[in-house]
């Protein structure tokens, strides 16, 4: 035998039925948190230290593995 019920409630009547925690107070204020601090952190970014944290290899750098790049596969030849 198989039963089926079908319960139309909005979650939160739900979740007070259920007698689970209202969180909603707690997540807004965590995301304005959030929100303030990224923006101080937005503010203090420059584009220049922006992309040197993405890309912290100088352009020496890179083209001394080139050289080592390509100088593997001259040894090779000889």
């Amino acid at each position: 035998m198989k039963v089926t019920v079908d319960i139309d409630c909005t979650p939160e009547e739900a979740r007070k039925f259920m007698g689970l925690p209202d969180v909603q107070p707690l997540q807004e204020a965590m995301l304005k948190d959030m929100e303030v601090k990224m923006k101080g952190s937005l503010d203090k970014m420059d584009p220049e230290t922006f992309i040197k944290s993405w890309l912290p290899m100088s352009l020496d750098s890179f083209e001394q593995i080139q050289k080592a790049f390509w100088g593997s596969f001259g040894k090779n030849k000889e």
